[in-house]
């Protein structure tokens, strides 16, 4: 079976240089790294004057609150800026803070100055000032030469018919048609180094506003522990509803046949019946209750049967690659199992795909699941969400769920998951 890398399933666009520029994240992308320069400065400046001022007052008391609102005052511009990435490159970062305390000036300064993700806003805001010089600096000299080079033949039609010349107009037709290709060639390759800058900066975003990794494997844990306490609940539940119900049934049922046994044999040789028919629905519930929470396929055959099974009922072609020395322990199977069977349920409902493919390897961290499909993007991780549940199912193990669906597709879903744990 083709086994996909990496490096063909995420790549920074659609394919070619065209769809590069079409594609609406460059264009999302290049407006926001104009202005970075911009909002670095801002808060260059801001910064500058109110942490030492609030800090040269802490010695009189009056520096408390202002240091408190200073702190606040870049936490919302962190959140903020969260906010812009998530909008402009694509890049989803939850706010990372610990859970707000209910009353208390002492409680409230230790929550403020003893998250981590409290500083870590700062260092990021601090550091938009050089990048963001950079990106808008780059963004503006290349956008700029493009957008003259490809205007040369109207600069220069405008300078023969008004008789207005500038030093950006060419005096001749040939070199103002060469403008015009060497304008195409850089509009396209400005495009692609928007794309890399994007990836950068959205990069350096996760990994300053993203909060510690303690703290986001500590988030995931809760979530790890909440989404097993609800399947638990939901195992009771349809044992309750289902399965027992069933049972009961067939108990009343035996108890009737066994009533009439001696008055009525064809009552209770129909009620026997019944009975039996409920005992055998009863144990089909249960086989699939017992499927549901983890395949005999799985358990006999591991995991290249089992997946390769999923892809087989998969209503479009999918190619499973599967190479594990060995069988990883149960629990990191059927989490890969699980995670690979949500996300081609999710591809055949939302992805309009054509094409997907499933690769499972081992590496020094554990084992790696990618899962990529063809289709439209655009996928989100969003709370209560299914992503969202397989993301709280890999952290109970300290595994880590990623997604890359920008507008437009691919999409890759990557689960590392630790053997060891």
């Amino acid at each position: 079976m083709r086994s996909v890398g990496l490096k063909d399933r995420v790549p920074l666009g659609p394919k070619g240089p065209l769809g590069i520029v079409v594609d609406p994240m460059t264009w999302r992308a290049a407006p926001y790294l104009l202005v970075t320069g911009a909002f670095g400065l801002g808060w260059f400046v801001v910064l500058s004057f109110a942490v030492p001022a609030s800090l040269t007052l802490v010695a009189v008391w009056v520096g408390v609150p202002l240091m408190m609102a200073t702190v606040l005052m870049w936490r919302g511009g962190a959140m903020l800026e969260r906010r812009l990435v998530h909008a402009a490159l694509g890049v989803r970062i939850a706010d990372p803070y610990r859970p707000r305390p209910e009353r208390g000036l002492g409680a409230h300064l230790r929550w403020l100055l003893g998250d981590a993700a409290t500083w870590q806003d700062l260092g990021y805001l601090l550091m938009l000032l050089p990048l963001g010089l950079v990106e808008s600096a780059v963004s503006l000299v290349l956008w700029t030469t493009a957008v003259v080079l490809l205007l040369q033949p109207l600069l220069l039609a405008l300078y023969q018919f008004l008789g207005v010349y500038s030093d950006v107009t060419l005096d001749d037709w040939p070199a103002a048609c060469l403008a015009v290709i060497l304008g195409a060639v850089l509009f396209v390759l400005t495009a692609y180094l928007v794309r890399g800058m994007a990836w950068l900066h959205g990069t350096l975003a996760t990994v300053l506003l993203g909060g510690s990794q303690e703290e986001r494997l500590r988030a995931s844990r809760a979530r790890g522990i909440d989404a097993a306490e609800a399947e638990r609940r939901r195992i009771e539940r349809d044992l309750h509803d289902g399965a027992q119900q069933r049972l009961l049934s067939v108990a009343v049922d035996l108890g009737r046949a066994q009533s009439k046994f001696d008055t009525d044999p064809e009552e209770a040789r129909m009620l026997i019946t019944q009975a039996h028919a409920g005992t055998k629905a009863a144990i089909a519930e249960l086989r699939n209750l017992a499927r549901g929470i983890h395949p005999a396929i799985l358990s006999d055959r591991g995991l290249d049967a089992a997946l390769s099974g999923l892809a087989a009922r998969a209503p479009i072609r999918v190619d499973v690659s599967v190479e594990l020395p060995e069988r990883p322990p149960a629990a990191v199977e059927s989490i890969a199992y699980f995670i690979v069977a949500e996300t081609l349920t999710n591809m055949a409902k939302h992805s309009g795909a054509t094409e997907a493919s499933v690769t499972v390897l081992r590496d020094h961290r554990g084992v790696v699941v990618d899962v990529w499909d063809d289709g439209l993007g655009g996928a989100l991780v969003s709370p209560g969400g299914g992503l969202a549940g397989l993301a709280d199912r890999a952290a109970t193990i300290d595994g880590v769920l990623v997604l890359h669906s920008p507008i437009g597709g691919p999409t890759l879903v990557r689960a590392e998951l630790p053997c060891e744990w």
